[in-house]
């Protein structure tokens, strides 16, 4: 009995992996393929209820071919279709992706591009221009056709009999792969550059010239370099801290997606802070001051400059911890048991 119980799951995970295959990658896919799977699963209860024995592979297969194929049941499960439907969408999808992204693009970039260059005369302005321009004009034939003939194939009926050919016991094996654990390489390589930071940042107080170059010999540090230099240091250290916990603990799945994002949160408080002081600031030069009453101009520059870049990686760790804190709540949700979705089947 368990053996034949197992060999149903099995059966089952395997349709719901085929299905996942062709929905559409978004945030409910999880939820739909778990609806999926209980609603399988209760079927087969009630069979061997009604049987009073457990089903055994043909009779499972038999439930799973009346539920559809498993690009048939990804087109009722993902949105709706008009053009084409449900039964081709998916297919159809795939199709425009490979012919539009895998062929057309890649031929066009490092085939038809470097012949159009070696045909300009030098002249790179016009060969970009004319190969983006053919690139264009190709994608939107190819789309063209492609959507007339499956929008033709939909208004005939072909697929039909595809639909009641296929198969379930032939569906390939579920995919059971081990939790991705974090690169091992990618940690070393952080922990390295880290401390190459931190050594770098140690030294700048007594040699500026590593980074003010030449102008070093005007151009000193100012009253905010000073006041935020021990934050500047504490950033370092913790991403020195990060990247050696990984290495040490590369199973703790959890650690380098939570890191990450608490990581961003202190840049972003360091930097709010930096900003509101500088705002603050009675001095002309809060980064960068003149050794001498020369050169004003040149220090002025330089401290906008700073400024400027500044407000840009704060912007850019705003956007950094959004999607942090997408991925942390998308693998915190796929760890929550009690679901019905097999662990092997989960996205990755």
């Amino acid at each position: 009995m368990n053996d034949i119980s197992s060999r149903n799951i099995d059966l089952v995970d395997r349709y719901l992996q085929a299905v996942r295959f062709w929905l559409p990658k978004t945030h409910r896919q999880d939820d739909l393929i778990a609806e999926l799977g209980e609603d399988l699963r209760s079927q087969i209860d009630e069979k061997e209820t009604e049987l009073g024995h457990p089903l055994d592979k043909a009779e499972t297969a038999a439930i799973l071919r009346r539920c559809g194929s498993p690009m048939m049941v990804a087109g009722r499960l993902g949105p709706q279709r008009h053009l084409i439907g449900p039964a081709l969408f998916p297919i159809y999808e795939f199709v425009l992706k490979m012919v539009l992204l895998w062929i057309l693009v890649p031929v066009f970039i490092f085939i038809l591009g470097p012949v159009n260059a070696a045909n300009s005369g030098g002249n790179f302005g016009v060969a970009i221009a004319s190969t983006l321009g053919d690139l264009w004009f190709a994608l939107f034939i190819a789309a063209g056709i492609i959507t007339l003939v499956f929008a033709i194939i939909e208004r005939t009926n072909a697929h039909l009999g595809v639909e009641c050919k296929w198969d379930p016991l032939k569906l390939p094996p579920v995919r059971r792969e081990q939790p991705k654990q974090a690169s091992r390489l990618k940690a070393v390589c952080e922990l390295g550059f880290g401390w190459f930071g931190l050594i770098w940042l140690s030294l700048l107080p007594h040699y500026p010239v590593l980074i003010l170059g030449p102008a070093a010999a005007f151009l000193k540090a100012g009253p905010a370099l000073h006041t935020f230099y021990p934050l500047i240091l504490a950033l370092s250290v913790v991403g020195i801290l990060r990247s050696a916990m990984t290495l040490a603990r590369p199973e703790w799945i959890w650690f380098p997606l939570a890191s990450q994002l608490a990581n961003s949160v202190f840049v972003l408080v360091v930097l709010n802070y930096i900003i509101q002081a500088v705002s603050r600031s009675t001095s002309a030069f809060p980064f960068v001051m003149m050794q001498d009453g020369a050169h004003r101009q040149l220090a002025a520059i330089v401290n906008v400059s700073i400024l400027l870049s500044i407000a840009a990686t704060w912007l850019g760790v705003c956007i950094a911890a959004v999607v942090q804190s997408w991925q942390f709540m998308r693998y915190l949700r796929k760890r929550t048991p009690g679901g019905h979705l097999p662990e092997s089947l989960r996205a990755r």
